[in-house]
């Protein structure tokens, strides 16, 4: 039996709150329900999720770093840590895994300071703006590019 693929489903810092922090924004579906979106969009391409969440940038750290051992891809959603962590971005560029970064707003119809991603370079997908369905999206493109399909 094929192995199943892999790929890396990262939350960073706040998301655990999803649901109840500021729905006008974020809506009102929670982490588990990111999981879950994501793990059906993944499972009907022969794909499955491992999902990390954490406030602590070295868990978020760990993982991605672990990723390179099972792991075709990662979706990350880095939270607060897109504007703020070179090392993140570090992380993901020495895994050497294609990225996807998820934002569930629209980051750049925002406040200034979020307009800029540390991560938006080393991504080779970019879904902003399209709530919590955008993990899906993420998530097929991404495998879309692991499998080298075209749209």
């Amino acid at each position: 039996m094929t192995p199943s693929r892999r790929l890396l489903l990262v939350n960073g810092p706040n998301l655990n709150l999803l649901g109840t922090r500021e729905p006008d924004v974020y809506g009102t579906a929670t982490l588990a329900d990111v999981e879950r979106i994501a793990t059906e969009a993944a499972a009907s391409r022969g794909f499955e999720i491992r999902a990390v969440q954490s406030n602590h940038e070295g868990v978020l750290l760990d993982a991605i770093h672990a990723a390179r051992e099972d792991c075709d891809g990662i979706v990350i959603n880095p939270g607060g840590l897109t504007h703020t962590s070179v090392v993140l971005r570090d992380a993901l560029s020495g895994v050497a895994l294609p990225v996807a970064e998820v934002h569930i707003s629209d980051v750049l119809k925002r406040e200034p300071f979020r307009h800029h991603s540390y991560v938006a370079d080393v991504a080779v997908v970019h879904v902003i703006g399209e709530g919590v369905a955008g993990y899906a999206t993420a998530v097929g493109r991404l495998i879309a590019v692991i499998t080298g399909q075209t749209d």
